[in-house]
């Protein structure tokens, strides 16, 4: 006879598949006729914007476009000029990278960016990016909890588990008015600009996703009287976003990527004294749920023979983001003796997680560089790399997964051995677990004849193995749990002792 299980089926999605890709772009540009010649390159920075990401049976691909500033001191004049174009990139991954996969996310970061001047009027840019591609596929859950046949021995097992329950992906624009610093002069030319971006609240409302954070704008300008300064300003930033299928509970994570970025001196006004900053933006929201779960892992009858099917069920278990600050202090050794810091950045790579004992480990190495004016006037550049780490006590199954930015403005000072620099690295973690459980699939009794219990003894008597539960002894002797209580004068499971003899009867028809 085939057993009627109880089935319980829940919507959710998991990770399909992670790729790593990486490439190499080259590009010359000629120098535009309204700019002067090259005399020297001071420094090279590129801004990603991704445009696309598609996913075509298992295939991967992303398009965008590395948006490459120039600066450099023109042929014959003093001071700084700037030099922006665009390389358009396409990352690709084969057919079988991320098969089954319905939605994809992808971060692109530039490991290499140079500029040479070819002469005066051209110049070679070298590019090498790193694409992390990670895909979701919908994988229903789905289990036993129960069995409607009386008179069974089953076992139910409780399992808390963390779902995926909902993706959803939104296009914004920010635009906001950004003031210069007190006491500076206006902006004639903008040169250099810089953001980074922070989710620092998420909050479900009905079937609407509500999330906010801040944008940190740093720029670097040339004043009216030609001066160079740097300014910074956080921007907080509110977005609702549709989402389907998912309750009031889920707890959200959302990643944002730029799209494109506008900055422009406001025409209205005189002084120059406020930028107009347009933003462009994707965001993805990964929603989870928790929930306690009945399974079905074990049955057996006293009565008769039975055969069952069972396999093994893979859930996450155990879910966490945090964030966690290292402050970093550190001497850019210049060599020169400098008038002052025009503009600091520091920017973090791939972060790497280890082991020790107990301890995750994670390791990042942040690339600082200064942009600087000697005694005489002549802008320089230090750059060096330093490491930042962060220690975390998690469970020695989790798999972690971090990255590390710089949210808010390097602050710099000149001092005696060079430039001081200090700014904040933030870790922003994701530590996961999965169980592996065993649930019942399908289960069939012969009721046409009673089980053969023949040369089985009644009674037993021995002790409770140290790598034996209750559930253990009562099904290897077509007994019962609550009757090896009875015999032994218990009244719950827990009061099993290991090493006292217990009375093992088996139980009568």
């Amino acid at each position: 006879m085939e057993l009627e299980l109880k089935k319980a089926s829940l919507d959710a999605y998991e990770t399909g598949g992670e790729l790593t890709l990486t490439q190499e772009e080259t590009a010359e540009t000629i120098v535009p006729d309204y700019c002067p010649d090259i005399a020297r390159i001071i420094e090279t920075d590129g801004k990603i914007y991704i445009h696309s990401r598609e996913l075509r049976d298992g295939r991967a691909e992303v398009t965008g476009t590395v948006r490459v500033t120039v600066l450099y001191t023109p042929d014959g004049g003093e001071g700084i000029r700037t030099l922006e174009f665009a390389m358009p990139f396409t990352a690709e991954s084969d057919n079988r990278g991320l098969p089954g996969c319905a939605y994809l996310t992808a971060e692109v970061e530039p490991e290499f960016l140079e500029t040479r001047m070819l002469n005066p009027r051209k110049v070679f840019t070298h590019c090498k990016l790193v694409t992390r591609l990670t895909g979701y596929q919908k994988a229903p859950l789905l289990f036993c909890t129960d069995v409607e046949t009386e008179g069974l021995e089953k076992r139910q097992e409780q399992q808390h588990a963390v779902l995926l329950t909902g993706i959803s992906e939104k296009d914004f624009t920010f635009t906001e008015e950004m003031s210069l610093s007190p006491g500076r002069d206006g902006a004639a030319e903008l040169l250099t600009s810089q953001v980074s971006s922070a989710v620092t609240e998420t909050k479900m409302v009905g079937s609407k996703l509500i999330f906010k954070g801040v944008f940190v704008v740093s720029l670097l300008y040339r004043t009216v009287g030609g001066q160079y300064c740097s300014t910074a300003s956080e921007l907080p930033f509110s977005q609702i976003m549709e989402v389907e299928g998912t309750g009031e509970g889920a707890a959200a994570s959302v990643q944002l990527q730029l799209t494109g970025a506008d900055f422009q001196i406001d025409g209205d006004d005189a002084e120059g004294r406020q930028i107009a900053v347009t933003l462009y933006l994707h965001a993805t929201a990964l929603l989870r749920e928790e929930r306690d779960l009945t399974l079905l892992s074990d049955l057996y009858s006293t009565a008769y023979d039975m055969t069952y099917e069972a396999s093994p069920l893979s859930l996450t278990a155990f879910y966490e983001t945090m964030s966690r600050r290292q402050t970093v202090r550190e001497v850019l050794e210049i060599g020169v003796v400098a008038e002052s810091i025009l503009s600091l950045s520091a920017v973090c790579g791939a972060v790497s997680v280890s082991r020790e004992g107990e301890n995750a480990v994670l390791r990042v190495g942040v690339t600082i560089r200064a942009l600087y004016l000697d005694e005489g006037g002549v802008p320089l550049v230090a750059e060096r790399c330093v490491d930042a780490s962060c220690t975390l006590e998690l469970p020695a199954d989790c798999r972690v997964t971090a990255r590390a930015v710089c949210g808010e403005d390097v602050q710099g000072s000149l001092g005696d051995r060079g430039i001081e620099v200090r700014f904040p690295v933030d870790f922003r973690i994701e530590a996961a677990s999965r169980a592996k459980r065993v649930c019942i699939t399908g289960a069939k009794l012969d009721t046409e004849s009673a089980k053969d219990l023949t040369g089985a003894p009644s009674l037993v008597l021995r002790c409770l193995g140290k790598q034996e539960s209750a559930w253990d002894l009562a099904k290897r002797y077509n007994t019962t749990i609550a009757t090896i209580l009875a015999a032994n004068q218990l009244e719950d499971e827990a009061e099993l002792p290991r090493e006292k003899l217990l009375l093992i009867p088996r139980k009568r028809a």
